[in-house]
C-alpha cells in the first residue's frame, strides 16, 4: 500500500487497489454508497453518483456544465466515509455505483486522507485540516446591488436616488467599471504623475475628472446612506487595446518583468494568457512576497479613501502548464493554486472589517469569504445549475456564497424567472443582482429601454412594463433583511462548528433514505427552504423530513416524513420552520416583508418561537442576553420580545 494514503480502515484496506498505467496512477475501491457529495462548486449535480468529474479550475462563460471555477478535492459518501486529496494537481474522480476511483498523474505530489463519521463530522474535520472559516462582516450578509454598465459617478448617484425612491434596502454597492481598464487601480479619467514601479499612488497627488469627478465624496455619500462600496479587480497586467495608451501601465509592466513579479514560461520570459479572457496579458505571481508588496502598494490609497473591499474576479488564467511561478512551482500545480493565492493575498491586504467577493478558488476557499457563482445566462436551467452549485459548495466546506439574480448574461429574464430567482436569493448568505456589460457578448440579443440591461427591480419593471416587479422584489429584499439577524447568528455557528450555511437535507437527516434524492431543498438553521426553479410552475412538491413543521407564510402545521404539493405564487417562497425552534427576526408590526431599511443594528428584534421545549441562548455585544431552557425563560436582560407563529403576520406584496 502506498505510504501517502492515510486513515484506511479494514473495509477500505481490504478492497483498495492502486495501479499505474500509461503515466497515470489510479486508486480505486468498492463502496456501498448511494450518494456522494462535495468536490467544490458543481453546477451539474449535487449527488455525484454516476459522474466522472475533474478537479481543475476552469473558466467557462455561462452554462458551466461539469466545469467549475472552484474545485475542491474532497468528497464524502452516505456510507460514512470521506476522502480528502491534499494536492494542487488535477485529479479525475469516477463515482460509479458500488465503485469509486481516483486518478492522478504518475508523478503527482499528493496525499490521500480517508475520513469517517457523519457528513457533518467529516466536513468539520476537512475544514480543520484546510483552514478555518472566516466570518464576513454582518453587512456583507445583506443586499448587494451591481451592474457592469455603471461607468460614471452620475450612474451611481442615479442608482442611489432610485434605491431611495423605491425604499429598496441595499447594504453593498459594487462598481465594476470604475478604473482606467489599464492599471485597474487608478480611477478612470484621473490625472496623476507617473510613479516608478516601486512607488504607490497618493490621493493628494491625484486630480479627478469625469467620469469620476469626486470618488472620495461619492464614497462618503454611500457611507452616509449606510451602504458599503466594493470595487472590481482582476489579476492581470493587461495587454492594452489597440490605440490605448497608459504611461503608468507601461512603467508597471516593465518593472514587473524586470523584478520577475509575474508568472513565467520555462525559458524565463513572461507568461501571457493565451486564450479565453484577457488574452496576451501577464499575471502577477501572488506566491511571491515581493509581488504582493508591490501590487498592494498601488492599491492602498483605495482603502485609505474608504473602499470596503474588492470583487476579486477571474483567477482562472493559468492555461499553459508549461510555465513556472515563485520558487519554480510548475504550471500543472499553479493552475489550481493561483486563484487561492490571489484571494489569500487580497484577504490579507483588506484585513478585518472589509470583504472579498470572489469567483474562483481552491483549497482553503472558506478562509476568504465570500464567493459567488460566476456567469450564468438568464434561463431557468441556469437557475437550477446555480442551486446545485450553492449546495455542492456548502457540502464542500465553503459556506458563504451568492449568485446573480435572474442571470448575468443574455436576453433579459422574464418576470417569472426574475421573481423566482429573487425569492431564492432572499435565502442565501448574500442577496445580489448584477449584469454583464451593455456591450457584452450577448448585446445583440438584448431588448429593453436604450439597451439598458441592469437586473435592478426598476429596470426589470421598465423592460417588462410591470411595476409589480418592484413591489415584489422589494418585498423579498425586505424579507432578507427581516431574517438577517437569524442568518448572521447561523453564520457565526458555521465558524464555531465548522459547518455549512445552506445545509443539504442529508446533513440534518442522514438516517432518512429519502433525502439523498432531494437536490432542490436546503436548510438554514431550523428553516427549510424550497425555491421554485422550474419554468411555468404554479407550485412544487416538497419533502419534509421527520418531525412537526410549520409553513412560515401560511402558518399551517404539517407532519414530516412525507411529500406534499404546495401552490406557490410569484410573490412568495416555501419556507418551513421546525418545531421547537427559535428564529431571530428584525420586523416591524407589519411582520414579514416589513421595511426595516438597510440598518444592521436590528432595532426591531423579535424572537419567533415554535413549540414549548425550546433551548436558546442569544447574547449581544453589550452583554445583555436572552436564555431559554426547555421552553422556560431563564434570562432576558435585553427585553427581547417573543412571538408565536399565529402572531406573525406577513405584509401584502401587491
Amino acid at each position: 500500500m502506498p505510504n501517502n494514503i492515510y486513515g484506511l480502515n479494514k473495509t477500505i484496506t481490504k478492497n483498495l487497489v492502486t495501479s499505474t498505467d500509461s503515466g497515470k496512477i489510479k486508486i480505486e475501491y468498492d463502496t456501498a454508497a448511494n450518494a456522494v457529495y462535495g468536490l467544490g462548486e458543481r453546477f451539474c449535480s449535487v449527488n455525484h453518483i454516476g459522474k466522472n468529474l475533474k478537479n481543475e479550475v476552469f473558466e467557462k462563460f455561462c452554462e458551466q456544465g461539469e466545469h467549475t471555477y472552484l474545485p475542491i478535492p474532497f468528497y464524502h459518501a452516505d456510507d460514512g466515509h470521506g476522502v480528502f486529496i491534499d494536492t494542487s494537481e488535477a485529479v479525475l474522480f469516477d463515482f460509479q455505483k458500488g465503485h469509486f476511483s481516483i486518478t492522478l498523474e504518475e508523478n503527482a505530489d499528493y496525499t490521500i486522507y480517508f475520513l469517517y463519521g457523519t457528513a457533518k463530522e467529516i466536513i468539520a474535520e476537512f475544514i480543520k485540516r484546510t483552514g478555518e472559516i472566516a466570518l464576513a462582516p454582518k453587512w456583507a450578509f445583506g443586499v448587494w446591488a451591481s451592474a457592469n454598465r455603471w461607468k460614471c459617478q452620475q450612474d451611481i448617484e442615479q442608482q442611489m436616488e432610485l434605491i431611495e425612491k423605491y425604499q429598496y434596502p441595499v447594504n453593498v454597492v459594487v462598481i465594476e467599471a470604475w478604473s482606467d481598464e489599464a492599471t485597474f487601480y487608478a480611477w478612470n479619467g484621473s490625472d496623476y504623475q507617473v510613479t516608478k514601479g516601486d512607488k504607490g499612488l497618493s490621493e493628494a497627488l491625484i486630480r479627478y475628472n469625469a467620469p469620476w469627478e469626486n470618488p472620495k465624496k461619492m464614497i462618503e455619500d454611500i457611507h452616509q446612506k449606510n451602504m458599503k462600496l466594493i470595487l472590481w479587480q482582476i489579476p492581470a497586467l493587461k495587454l492594452l487595446d489597440e490605440g490605448q495608451i497608459c504611461p503608468q501601465h507601461l512603467v508597471d509592466c516593465d518593472y514587473a518583468i524586470e523584478k520577475k513579479l509575474v508568472g513565467e514560461n520555462m525559458d524565463g520570459t513572461p507568461y501571457k494568457i493565451p486564450k479565453q479572457w484577457f488574452i496576451g496579458s501577464m499575471i502577477p505571481d501572488f506566491a511571491n512576497p515581493a509581488t504582493r508588496d508591490w501590487w498592494f502598494l498601488k492599491r492602498k490609497y483605495l482603502l485609505d479613501m474608504g473602499v470596503d473591499g474588492f470583487k476579486t474576479d477571474g483567477g482562472e488564467f493559468v492555461h499553459d502548464l508549461n510555465t513556472k511561478f515563485y520558487e519554480d512551482v510548475p504550471g500543472k500545480e499553479e493552475k489550481n493554486l493561483y486563484p487561492a493565492q490571489y484571494e489569500k493575498a487580497y484577504s490579507d491586504f483588506v484585513g478585518e472589517g472589509r470583504v472579498l467577493f470572489s469567483r474562483a478558488g481552491y483549497l482553503g476557499a472558506q478562509s476568504t469569504p465570500m464567493h459567488w457563482a460566476g456567469d450564468q445566462m438568464s434561463k431557468f436551467t441556469e437557475l437550477k445549475a446555480v442551486l446545485n452549485a450553492g449546495l455542492s459548495l456548502s457540502l464542500s466546506g465553503v459556506p458563504f456564497w451568492s449568485f446573480d439574480i435572474g442571470g448575468f448574461a443574455g436576453p433579459m429574464p422574464s418576470k417569472e424567472l426574475y421573481l423566482r430567482a429573487t425569492a431564492f436569493a432572499a435565502f442565501v448568505p448574500a442577496m445580489q443582482w448584477h449584469s454583464e456589460p451593455a456591450d457584452g457578448q450577448f448585446a445583440e440579443l438584448l431588448k429593453g429601454n436604450g439597451m439598458i440591461n441592469d437586473r435592478s427591480p426598476w429596470n426589470m419593471a421598465d423592460v417588462c412594463q410591470d411595476e409589480s416587479i418592484i413591489t415584489m422584489s422589494t418585498y423579498f429584499a425586505n424579507l432578507h433583511m427581516n431574517f438577517l439577524p437569524y442568518f448572521y447568528e447561523e453564520a457565526k455557528k458555521c465558524v464555531q462548528m465548522r459547518s455549512s450555511f445552506m445545509k443539504h437535507l442529508y446533513l440534518e437527516y442522514p438516517e432518512d433514505k429519502n433525502v439523498t434524492r432531494i437536490e432542490d431543498e436546503y436548510m438554514i438553521g431550523d428553516l427549510l427552504i424550497a425555491p421554485v426553479i422550474e419554468s411555468g410552475a404554479n407550485g412544487r412538491k416538497i419533502y419534509l423530513p421527520k418531525g412537526r413543521w410549520y409553513d412560515i407564510m401560511t402558518k399551517k402545521e404539517v407532519l414530516g416524513e412525507q411529500e406534499i404539493f404546495l401552490e406557490v405564487s410569484l410573490d412568495t417562497i416555501p419556507v418551513f420552520v421546525r418545531d421547537n425552534s427559535a428564529v431571530l427576526l428584525n420586523i416591524t408590526s407589519e411582520g414579514l416583508g416589513s421595511f426595516v431599511g438597510n440598518d444592521i443594528e436590528d432595532k426591531h428584534l423579535k424572537l419567533l418561537l415554535t413549540g414549548d421545549a425550546i433551548d436558546y441562548h442569544y447574547k449581544k455585544e453589550d452583554g445583555t442576553e436572552f436564555i431559554m431552557s426547555k421552553g422556560k425563560l431563564m434570562k432576558n436582560t435585553m427585553q427581547l420580545e417573543t412571538i408565536t407563529l399565529p402572531e406573525l403576520v406577513t405584509k401584502k406584496r401587491t
